[in-house]
């Protein structure tokens, strides 16, 4: 495994600070990760020093949490955070120590963390390790457990809950049954953490690889019943066998997240609300049925993404994921405009995964994902957005005001081009005095 420019950083970081008599361990989640044989994402130093030293060594950084003694050393493009050892008191806020304590020794450093598999310190040029909290029997063994009493550590920082499940997710760990259990009695506490870290994280889990088992777990501690009460509600809504012999709507997107592996933030959504809006428009005819479920959910979508302050950009795209992830079935038959303009629809290769998910997670049918994968990779931009034969400027120039038959015109237009039933500017035109004429 390459080191990385954070990396080596981090190793510099350590020597200089030794070098000036300080002690110095990489900490936290590279080194569980370097332990585990994966690369770290980022590196943090644990010091003796204090604050104040550490800007001294290193004038140019920047203090991050002054408070809490964090710095964060910059060179290049790569950076990393040196946080003098301290021992945290007095949480008020369910988040921030109203008080810290500044250590010496490491083990008090490795008592205020979360879990055991977070807290161990690493000898970057000897490879020594420092465990305090048995944080390396639990790597082995695969667990997630909160250093001394869960109850106390998720009062600190209710996110941490959240924080347990991707972890445990991600690594395919179970989760310690008192830390569990800690979490269900205190999972309604998740509400006092801000929207926006909970996003963070829920975006973290449902994109990491291991979305699925993300999800099982949040249900088995609580959180989702509190958080996603929408998502929640798929458990036991029946679905018609004929086009989903899966089960119900909790199995299917269940199977939907374990297929999907990686995913970006929009498609990971997506997936998960594609269809939120089955438990509410469930109804039982001549069959199981579902009757606006897809504009419901968008509705849905939408307000869940919302209260969980996401940025509009991913609500729409999600949003879109949702409102047209049915069409597929009618790609054979749709009008050449109609296709071009589904086609054409931004970040369309989204679409395709979700309906590929979609199928291969209830009744395997592939047919129209292929034709549709088929017709985008033929169809060249200019084809699917060519451009227009005729403008609004060019129906000004007619004597035609705009208004609302205007924007009718111009749509009208654009069909017929896309169908090929207008090929030049002055067939556009023609064709649109008669619509004009004929009062559209």
């Amino acid at each position: 495994m390459g080191l990385t420019s954070e990396g080596a950083l981090a190793r510099r970081i350590v020597a200089e600070l030794r070098a000036a008599g300080f002690t110095a361990w990489l900490v936290g989640g590279c080194v569980r990760d370097e332990l585990l044989g994966n690369e770290p994402k980022d590196y943090d130093v644990a010091t003796s020093a204090r604050p104040e030293q550490i800007l001294a060594l290193y004038p140019r950084a920047e203090q991050v949490g002054a408070h809490f003694g964090v710095v964060l050393v910059r060179d290049q493009a790569a950076q990393v955070e040196v946080a003098a050892f301290r021992s945290d008191y007095d949480y008020a806020d369910g988040r921030h120590p109203g008080r810290v304590s500044f250590e010496t020794d490491p083990r008090q450093d490795a008592l205020r963390r979360d879990f055991t598999i977070n807290a161990l310190f690493l000898d970057p040029v000897s490879g020594e390790v420092l465990d305090f909290v048995g944080g390396r029997d639990d790597l082995r063994a695969g667990i997630v457990r909160a250093i001394g009493a869960p109850e106390a550590r998720f009062a600190e920082d209710r996110l941490r809950m959240l924080r347990a499940v991707r972890f445990a997710a991600r690594f395919r760990f179970a989760i310690e049954p008192r830390t569990l259990a800690a979490m269900r009695d205190l999972s309604a506490g998740i509400h006092q953490v801000s929207a926006e870290r909970i996003r963070d994280e829920l975006i973290r889990i449902l994109t990491e690889g291991q979305a699925r088992r993300g999800m099982e777990l949040m249900d088995e501690a609580g959180l989702l019943q509190q958080l996603l009460p929408a998502v929640k509600a798929f458990q036991g809504v029946e679905q018609p066998p004929q086009f989903h012999p899966e089960g119900d709507v909790w199995i299917h997107v269940m199977r939907m997240l374990e297929t999907m592996g990686r995913a970006t933030p929009s498609l990971a959504l997506g997936v998960l609300f594609h269809d939120v809006g089955k438990p509410p428009t469930f109804r039982i005819a001549e069959r199981i049925r579902f009757d606006g479920h897809v504009e419901v959910g968008e509705r849905m979508a939408r307000g869940i993404l919302g209260h969980f302050r996401c940025p509009g950009t991913l609500i729409e795209q999600v949003a879109e994921l949702v409102a047209h992830h049915m069409r597929f079935k009618d790609v054979p038959r749709m009008k050449q405009s109609t296709l071009k303009r589904f086609l054409r629809m931004p970040n369309f290769e989204e679409h395709l995964e979700l309906h590929r998910l979609d199928c291969l997670s209830s009744h395997g049918h592939l047919d129209n994902y292929d034709l549709a994968k088929k017709l985008h990779q033929e169809m060249p931009p200019e084809v699917l957005r060519p451009a227009r034969l005729a403008t609004g400027a060019d129906l000004i120039s007619m004597g035609l005001q705009p208004g609302p038959s205007f924007g009718r015109i111009l749509a009208a237009l654009e069909d017929a081009q896309l169908e090929g039933r207008v090929r030049s500017r002055e067939e556009a035109l023609a064709l649109a005095a008669a619509l004009h004429h004929e009062g559209l």
